[in-house]
């Protein structure tokens, strides 16, 4: 008969050689959820660091890019075949909800927020919650809460993909993740190299010195929710070709996890938006496998708070200057 201690000590190392074996698929599922919350994350990040308002309407704006999305392929992909090459499809998916979101961005900011730029903070934040109930029961109303699946296998082969070792990277969550960071990086270089990024930095750090310099402060405010929304329109469409499934309600919890990337990485922060969102998607795929996905949310705002509790700001989150 074995040793109890040696039972032990074998049963470590098989729970760690599955660990090890587990592992690099764990990490592209992760990096492929991490890239959307980046996302939605950076659109939260790029409003409140020009007007230290929390949109919590994004959520549903990135829903109703995943539907434009939808209805895109739908019209492009009858019973009998693609009207066009699925490549063509995929590119005017993200194109046409990219543009749709931003429009509508800009929409909610002329009617819900800008008539309350000057209101005290909870006032916009009130109209963001009813802009975000309109837009789901909008949505409920015009479409029905029925699901609708993405047909991504008509666009992407299942079989396309790259193995190594242990690990598939399926063609699918390479596209999601390439096209994620190169949007980000699409946006970083907006921001620190274009003349209207640096008026978006100059009205981050002060609004009205920058007015007074002649920036003009309501065309940056649309600038941004109009990139921000289109970025949230994205990752709808990304969601829907890599998870398959939407509906009217998904924005609600996307949001929320955007929102928590956000302040995880450290809130205003582009790169820390960036930061947040993967570490978010990694915590939450590692929970799922070896907790349970059942406190899969519960372990992805445990990791906020901790983090929080170490660096109140967030990661990349810096120190604001007080103003006189």
């Amino acid at each position: 008969m074995r040793h109890p201690d040696l039972l032990h000590i074998q049963e470590t190392h098989n729970h760690m050689d599955v660990f090890l074996a587990q592992f690099p698929q764990l990490m592209i599922n992760g990096l492929t959820l991490g890239a959307v919350y980046a996302l939605i994350a950076l659109g939260y990040s790029m409003v409140y660091g020009v007007l230290q308002l929390l949109n919590f309407a994004h959520g549903d704006v990135y829903m109703i890019g995943a539907f434009i999305g939808y209805g895109v392929m739908v019209s492009l992909l009858p019973a009998d075949g693609p009207l066009i090459a699925p490549v063509l499809i995929i590119i005017l998916m993200m194109l046409l909800a990219m543009l749709g979101c931003g429009i509508l961005g800009v929409v909610i900011e002329q009617f819900a927020y800008r008539p309350l730029r000057n209101s005290p903070r909870i006032a916009p934040l009130i109209s963001a919650l009813g802009v975000s109930f309109f837009i789901q029961n909008a949505i409920q109303l015009t479409l029905t809460a029925k699901f609708r699946n993405y047909e991504t296998e008509k666009l992407i082969s299942p079989a396309l993909g790259i193995v190594v070792g242990n690990a598939r990277l399926s063609a699918t969550r390479g596209l999601v993740i390439v096209t994620a960071i190169v949007l980000m990086f699409v946006l970083q270089f907006l921001i620190r190299r274009t003349r209207m990024g640096k008026a978006m930095r100059a009205v981050a750090i002060d609004r009205e010195a920058a007015a007074m310099m002649g920036v003009n402060v309501d065309q940056v405010i649309v600038f941004t929710f109009f990139v921000g929304s289109a970025l949230a329109g994205a990752a709808g469409v990304l969601t829907g070709i890599v998870f398959t499934r939407i509906w009217h309600l998904m924005g609600f919890t996307a949001g929320l996890k955007g929102f928590t990337a956000a302040v995880l990485g450290g809130i205003g922060n582009i790169p820390g938006a960036m930061l947040g969102g993967f570490i978010l998607g990694l915590a939450e795929t590692f929970a799922t496998v070896f907790v349970s996905s059942t406190y899969k949310d519960v372990i992805a705002f445990v990791v906020l708070i901790i983090v929080l509790l170490i660096r109140p700001r967030g990661l990349l989150g810096a120190r604001l200057p007080q103003k006189v």
